[in-house]
């Protein structure tokens, strides 16, 4: 039986649709977090998270490796960012608390943003081990002995 011949993988598949929706709230955070931001979070990260949790979906089905590097590569960087911003909103919230420095401009991330962070960086690990189970898959189906 003739092996199909493998293209590139499309693009939409390639896309880091989780770090955007991360990037995105954290901007829409800094951008409008005074008045307009405060009062319609609910449905921004509505928006943000339930398409992005659907497109990280659709790339479980697919369990080639640049597929993978790159789903790799994209969630290392969604940690990376949401650590940064994460310790940004830690060192300003020290330096207010117990340095009693009040007059300085620091990382403002209120629960709702650090509620939204945590659920795309749980999407992000469910979908790491759902294509680590992928790349088991067809691992197995490649040993002779199964």
């Amino acid at each position: 039986m003739p092996t199909p011949k493998l293209g590139k993988p499309s693009t939409f598949l390639l896309f880091p649709w989780g770090l955007l929706s991360i990037v995105l709230i954290l901007t829409l955070n800094f951008a409008l977090s005074d008045g307009w931001f405060r009062s319609n979070w609910s449905w921004i990260t509505l928006i943000l998270i339930i398409p992005a949790a659907i497109f990280e979906n659709f790339k479980v089905g697919y369990s080639t490796m640049r597929i993978m590097f790159m789903k790799v590569v994209y969630s290392l960087i969604s940690f990376l960012l949401v650590g940064v911003a994460f310790g940004g909103a830690l060192s300003g919230w020290y330096l207010r608390k117990f340095q009693n420095l009040t007059n300085l401009d620091k990382v403002k991330l209120p629960w709702y943003v650090l509620l939204a962070l945590v659920v795309m960086l749980l999407i992000q690990v469910a979908q790491l081990f759902s294509m680590l189970k992928a790349v088991k898959r067809e691992f197995m189906s490649l040993d002779p002995d199964q």
